[in-house]
């Protein structure tokens, strides 16, 4: 799919001044934006199946980003979280904020979410304290027609991108230790059919169902669709690079991470994207060539290549090479 970025222009004069003609914008204006709606047939489709599924699911793991604890958690995914036990996984923990982990478990708490763990599936942090938990929440919870079995089924639930099928192929790696039985991959829609049971472990015999990521079918705001898709939730082409680019600068200035300074060269921290791309793209060669017509005929120059900066500068702070962030 062609990857599309809107004109600098426009979000480098709404970015505000840079640092040294007086501080960092305190809000970020997004315009006339409306949150985007996304909802593809295929999460249309999935969000079906897995209601159909619901019934042989033992228990609930929803999977979600830990950048955004807090932030696009499918108000659809909730409807059916009361039906069944429930744990939340918190995954991509080695990316985000490590000090913030105590309030988001008070806030989750205080939503009714009791049964959080915090993972790095690409590193199995962590993993090991699910099956354990997840068997603890289905033994103190009726199973009604499927008490009689001995095997328990878990239905892996949220939002696209967040690192479901990484969680079920780090199970796998942990228990079984046997390689991929899912795709993983960092854009979202990889996984789209619910999948046949897998199985994570002997001992409980433990069987996951992977599900296809579901978005709200209407984004609570436009910050909500914006941090989903600074998380790679919604495909960037939907948002629009520049503008993501710009949000995600002014998200590091608020929290005082200036590890772009460093990286790209900036002689002190700027809060005008268009500013801080240039030396993005000098950095790392990101150079077009253009044809400007002259009175002498065309003539072929090297400019910076302001799209693909804005698209490394997200590679960037999704890869972690920004400082570990929380956007809540």
């Amino acid at each position: 799919m062609k990857r599309w970025v809107g004109p600098l222009r426009a979000a480098a004069a709404a970015s505000g001044p840079c640092s040294e003609s007086g501080g960092f914008r305190t809000r970020f204006d997004f315009g006339s934006r409306d949150a985007a709606s996304w909802f593809p047939g295929h999460m249309a489709k999935g969000l079906r199946q897995m209601r159909a599924s619901l019934r042989r699911a033992d228990c609930l793991v929803e999977v979600h980003d830990l950048h955004i604890p807090l932030s696009g958690r499918n108000p659809v995914l909730q409807e059916v979280l009361g039906i069944r036990p429930h744990l939340l996984v918190l995954n991509k923990m080695d990316l985000a904020d490590p000090r913030q982990q105590s309030v988001i478990l008070e806030q989750l708490r205080q939503q009714g979410c009791s049964h959080v763990v915090f993972t790095d599936c690409q590193r199995d942090s962590n993993v090991k304290k699910i099956v354990p938990l997840v068997a603890k929440l289905v033994s103190s919870s009726p199973r009604y027609h499927r008490a009689e079995s001995t095997e328990y089924s878990i239905m892996v639930i949220g939002v696209p991108n967040v690192g479901k099928s990484s969680l079920i192929n780090s199970l796998r790696r942990l228990h079984l230790k046997k390689g991929k039985a899912t795709a993983v991959g960092g854009e979202p829609g990889i996984t789209r059919a619910v999948l046949t049971r897998i199985q994570v472990c002997e001992t409980p015999l433990v069987y996951l169902v992977d599900t296809p990521g579901v978005l709200p079918p209407k984004l609570a705001d436009v910050e909500t669709g914006m941090k989903l898709a600074l998380c790679g939730a919604i495909h960037d082409h939907l948002v629009g690079e520049d503008i993501m680019a710009d949000y995600l600068l002014y998200i590091l200035n608020q929290q005082q991470q200036f590890g772009y300074m460093e990286r790209y060269g900036l002689p002190e921290a700027s809060d005008n994207i268009r500013h801080v791309l240039k030396y993005v793209a000098v950095t790392l060669g990101k150079t077009q060539k253009v044809k400007v017509l002259t009175g002498t005929g065309n003539v072929n120059m090297m400019m910076l290549n302001y799209s693909a900066a804005a698209y490394e500068f997200l590679r960037a702070f999704r890869a972690g090479r920004l400082g570990r962030l929380t956007l809540d």
